[in-house]
């Protein structure tokens, strides 16, 4: 997928915005790890940065949020725990990893990796942080379905290393059996109006679209759970 020019100053302003891993996140956000539910509850954990985390939005506007609700009239009987951080980069996703799965999880939707790439921080690294999250995620949780959110690079941060930012994530999820969101920014990078005025995080609006396209994703492998 080509990046419209928008699209520049929107991920370029994320990297902006929090890339500090050990940055808490502001009242505006969701918090890093809601609270735990009972232990016979199923559950869906989001794992990501501010995009998850629905920074500048209520929380019940996050797409996490969105999703929790469609599934709440779907009546299928999950929980959604939102873990996302404003500013988290893959490195601080795996040291806060262990904490945050202190119970076992059904589905787990890990969206890290831009605030890395917006750094132009080793691609090693972030590969790295990734698969050692994913093992994780394995270890606490045997049974869960990981969903890998794929995320992307402007060009300008040059061509070659947004092409191999790009295939981290279609690789991981290959090596994984994970599920891939081939880019959970589909429909939303790049337009205006579907972003804040800080030009950085998804409006409202954009963040239904996000929940959009993960609920593509998630409902056939709900069904089948």
């Amino acid at each position: 997928m080509k990046f419209p020019l928008p699209a520049l100053a929107l991920l370029a302003a994320l990297a902006l915005t929090g890339c500090n891993s050990d940055q808490p996140a502001t009242t505006a956000d969701q918090p890093a790890v809601a609270p735990v539910p009972p232990a016979n509850t199923r559950r869906i954990l989001f794992f990501g940065n501010s995009l998850t985390a629905g920074m500048g939005l209520d929380p019940e506007e996050a797409f996490p949020a969105l999703i929790g609700q469609k599934i709440d009239s779907a009546r299928l009987g999950y929980t959604v725990i939102n873990a996302g951080l404003s500013g988290e980069t893959t490195a601080g996703g795996r040291s806060r990893i262990g904490w945050v799965l202190r119970q076992p999880v059904e589905f787990f939707i890990l969206e890290l990796g831009a605030n890395d790439g917006l750094r132009g921080l080793p691609l090693a690294d972030t590969r790295r942080n990734l698969q050692a999250i994913i093992d994780t995620v394995k270890k606490k949780s045997p049974q869960a379905q990981i969903i890998l959110a794929g995320m992307q690079m402007p060009p300008n941060l040059g061509k070659a290393y947004a092409k191999d930012f790009q295939s981290i994530y279609p690789e991981l999820a290959q090596k994984n059996n994970a599920v891939l969101i081939p880019f959970l920014l589909e429909g939303v990078a790049g337009h205006v109006e579907l972003n804040q005025k800080d030009g950085i995080h998804p409006t409202a609006k954009g963040d239904r679209i996000i929940a959009k396209t993960v609920w593509g994703v998630l409902l056939p492998l709900l069904k089948k759970a």
